[in-house]
């Protein structure tokens, strides 16, 4: 089950990840919060920048099996780090894919929670307890 969340969340980042840098840039810089334009930022280098960053964790989901832990943990940082943006979508009421309403815009702020959640829990094993792991036989001499 772990293996095909981790899938779907490597292919979910992929396609996301694409969607910034071509046919939903200008929605997802209703996400961008403005003090990122006050410190010198472009709206859409940040966009772009965060594109390229959820393609490469999402592709590093699955070609990086051996650092999959770490690489959920930085996911789920990323998923904290861009929340701020969607706090702000909602506060300032922008509108950006689909979300029109305060209503929706309240909800999706729920759901960046389960994505810190998704990202951890299907990168980490789970411990087995009384099973001694590979890395933890020691031969006796």
């Amino acid at each position: 089950m772990r293996s095909v969340a981790r899938w779907v969340l490597a292919l979910s980042m992929v396609f996301a990840g694409v969607s910034h840098l071509f046919w939903a840039r200008k929605e997802f810089q209703a996400q961008v919060p403005d003090f990122t334009a006050k410190s010198g930022l472009d709206k859409d280098a940040v966009v772009i920048a965060s594109g390229v960053v959820e393609v490469m964790l999402g592709a590093a989901l699955v070609a990086l099996p051996r650092a999959r832990g770490r690489i959920g943990a930085i996911l789920a940082t990323f998923f904290v780090a861009v929340f701020p943006g969607n706090i702000e979508q909602y506060v300032k009421r922008r509108d950006g894919f689909g979300l029109d309403t305060d209503a929706k815009r309240l909800v999706r702020l729920f759901f960046q929670p389960l994505l810190v959640a998704w990202a951890l829990w299907s990168t980490h094993e789970p411990e087995r307890s009384g099973k001694t792991r590979p890395d933890q036989m020691r031969i006796a001499i």
